[in-house]
């Protein structure tokens, strides 16, 4: 069934364009105040009768109240990447509301309303950095449309000309004097004709969008601790769960003896479930205790057994041979290199990596008493997960509620095909008769080892060169496990190759007559999923690495040697050129710092780096770093300045110390202390550059990844010799 539920989602089709009559505009009378929701061609007859019907109270995209509250509902989801902000600054755009009356509010349970456009709109989703390109048109027409009506009810009652009411601050006013707050006439709005079309401001009378001093809106509460996330629910009776989950992955439970954890005080119930065992209690600790208390056999046939080691060297292996799929084929890259004046070769290697969110996985369940399924969590894809607690309860999608809550972060963790923790929560509850509501509360060390990461892979390159150090072969074999096969992802696979697996590499953009990249897919009993920046994270790295090494070969500077393979693409030419501008490429850094830099598209948004770096001790120590973007029409300038603050950190991290490995097929890591992302100590200053465009907005939560690891790499490679292959570079010795 979820194989009808998810498309076959093209996550990068950002290229799509909206048309203004594509979308059926719905209003309300909801609790004596206006609610103005929009429904997207493909999902409801494109019909007078379709745009007449009344939008259904619970969902919308604004509801605006007679006590002058505007409420803006967000059909996307917020693990700190900032879209309850950008959607609000969208709709608030057109409204001409004021923030001060303004709240912003997760919703769900309709896709027909909240589909993301970007994939397909048959689906409402968070990720792949399509919040606001998604969102762009349809929540300013949202906002534009509520204006509208205020204005209509009010010519209306004022017996004046709508034309020359002027809206501005949360206000109605005409030259003759009278003036009303949009909460007046709320009420009235809601009876008024829904315009079938209307005129978005010029870009040129923007207030909102492109203010860089504009406060993101959620930032005062998690500065206060008042903004709530999933762990902080506490509802009347509710029981607390903890899972025991299986130590190697696929293994299942054979026996288990509950005797001891239940003569803990608290605990409630230990119940199994299809993803393992479940101790139920009065609270979290009881919980733990219970858990530890517990004596489970686990079935481990089946199971994976090798270790980091095993499975590496296999893929050395792999990458040595024929790719069983090709990604990208142009010229004749085996002739190229026979005849190229020099041959360039390297190897690189990822480790698998954790998505190590602050907040650990959880959900809520409650079975109310008139049927209906409550279920509160970080649903990043809250139509899949509708589906599958309603299968889990035996009950209809429709009888099912989701709460979105925010989240102490994803990165791609809560964006997963099988439910995961909301299956276990419904699950549990389900185990226990539905008696209470169940809150389903991973551990730091389940987080960790019974997670889903980013795969393994190994890059092999071969590169060849002219007599004049031309660029004239580019052969690249990459290695590792699809994140989509057997999913009901899997229709990203074409022709044997998982884009994800790829991206970054198949569509390098520097001009060279002769390209290959394969791949060879493994097969690993490890769950992996998309983690920030997706196939990007190793791709980037292994490219612009190697391209550095290509360009030392060629006696030429890797700046240079870049702009000169950019002419066809300018946006990638334009963040190169501001961010070497910026940091003063060409300038000797200070003494005992080295830089280096590289560039990179995800998610049709265009990053460079530039990073100076020293040695302290013998390890690599990040000063300072300048980043370059290009993402569109810069919607909230902050939170994009931001998002590449945070994301140049986070790529610094996965590439400094951060590795997940097995042994004999268990996770070795448990918690902060030994997987490590980036300590405080180790965060560079971040200066950053975002380039003015009138481009359609794409995103950044995500490009601001791939880019930083390279850019460290050949910084070192350029002051060291050292040139650094096999990640991290805290186990690394070089090459």
């Amino acid at each position: 069934m979820l194989n009808k539920l998810i498309p076959q989602l093209g996550r990068h089709a950002l290229g799509y364009e909206t048309d203004r009559r594509a979308f059926l505009f719905g209003a309300t009378a909801v609790a004596g105040g206006l609610m103005v929701g929009l429904r997207t061609g493909p999902l409801a007859a494109a019909t007078e009768k379709a745009a007449d019907e009344a939008v259904n109270p619970l969902t919308g995209y604004i509801h605006i109240t007679p006590d002058n509250k505007v409420t803006i509902l967000s059909s996307q989801f917020e693990m700190g990447q900032g879209p309850l902000h950008g959607l609000a600054t969208l709709a608030v755009e057109e409204l001409g509301a004021d923030w001060s009356q303004v709240e912003v509010r997760h919703a769900a349970n309709n896709p027909k309303l909240y589909g993301n456009l970007a994939w397909g709109g048959t689906i409402q989703g968070t990720g792949g950095s399509t919040s606001i390109a998604s969102s762009f048109d349809r929540y300013r027409q949202a906002g534009a449309v509520a204006r509208e009506m205020l204005v209509a009810a009010a010519a209306a009652s004022w017996g004046v000309p709508a034309t020359e009411i002027i809206v501005s601050s949360g206000k109605l006013a005409h030259p003759s004097g009278k003036s009303a707050p949009f909460g007046e006439f709320a009420e009235k709005a809601a009876t008024m004709p829904v315009p079938k079309d209307v005129k978005l401001k010029d870009s040129g009378d923007w207030t909102h969008i492109g203010d860089e001093t504009l406060r993101r809106i959620d930032s005062g509460s998690k500065a206060d601790g008042t903004h709530p996330f999933t762990i902080d629910i506490k509802l009347d009776g509710m029981l607390t769960a903890v899972m025991a989950h299986p130590p190697k992955f696929g293994a299942k439970v054979a026996s288990v003896d509950k005797s001891e954890a239940m003569k803990v005080r608290g605990v409630v119930d230990v119940v199994e479930i299809p993803r393992g065992v479940a101790v139920v209690a009065e609270h979290m600790w009881a919980a733990i205790k219970g858990r530890d208390a517990l004596k489970i056999d686990w079935d481990v046939s089946g199971t994976e057994t090798r270790g980091s080691a095993e499975i590496m060297a296999e893929y050395r292996e792999l990458a040595k041979q024929r790719p069983q799929a090709i990604a990208r084929n142009e010229g004749d890259v085996a002739a190229a290199l026979k005849s190229a004046a020099k041959v360039v070769e390297a190897t690189y290697e990822f480790p698998y990596l954790a998505h190590a969110a602050m907040e650990p996985l959880n959900a809520v369940a409650r079975m109310n008493a008139d049927g209906t399924l409550e279920v509160w969590g970080g649903h990043q894809i809250p139509d899949v997960y509708q589906q599958i607690s309603a299968e889990i309860a035996g009950i209809s999608p429709d009888k099912v509620i989701m709460n979105v809550m925010a989240t102490g972060g994803s990165f791609g963790r809560r964006a997963v095909s099988d439910g995961d923790v909301v299956a276990e929560a419904v699950s549990v509850a389900k185990a226990i008769g539905y008696k209470a509501p169940v809150k389903v509360q991973w551990t730091r060390e389940e987080d960790m080892r019974a997670g889903r990461y980013r795969p393994a892979y190994v890059h092999a390159f071969k590169a060849g060169l002219d007599a004049d150090g031309n660029l004239i072969a580019w052969q690249n074999h990459i290695v590792g496990q699809s994140i989509v096969a057997g999913t009901p992802f899997s229709g990203l696979i074409k022709d044997g190759v998982d884009g994800t697996s790829v991206e970054g590499a198949s569509n390098i953009p520097y001009a060279i007559p002769n390209i290959e990249v394969g791949l060879t897919t493994t097969e690993v009993k490890v769950p992996v999923l998309w983690w920030r920046a997706v196939g990007s994270t190793h791709t980037a790295y292994a490219v612009e690495s190697f391209l550095d090494e290509v360009a030392k070969a060629a006696g030429k500077d890797p700046y240079e040697f870049r702009m000169a393979l950019l002419e066809k693409h300018p946006r990638h030419a334009g963040v190169l050129k501001l961010a070497a501008e910026k940091a003063g490429w060409g300038q000797k850094p200070p003494e005992g710092r080295f830089r280096g830099l590289a560039v990179h598209e995800s998610f049709a948004s265009y990053v460079a780096h530039v990073a100076e770096v020293s040695l302290e001790d013998g390890e690599p120590k990040v000063h300072k770093v300048t980043v370059a973007v290009d993402c569109g029409i810069p919607v909230n300038p902050d939170t994009i300045k931001a998002q590449m603050e945070g994301g140049t950190g986070f790529g610094l991290g996965s590439i400094l110390a951060e590795e997940l490995t097995l042994n004999s097929g268990e996770v070795e890591q448990s918690n902060y202390d030994t997987y490590t992302p980036l300590r405080i100590d180790a965060m560079p200053h971040v200066d950053v550059h975002i380039v003015p465009s009138t481009e359609r907005p794409t995103g950044v939560g995500e490009p601001g990844v791939p880019s930083i690891g390279p850019a460290v790499a050949n910084a070192l490679a350029s002051g060291t010799g050292r040139r650094i292959r096999v990640l991290p570079m805290s186990k690394s010795t070089g090459a």
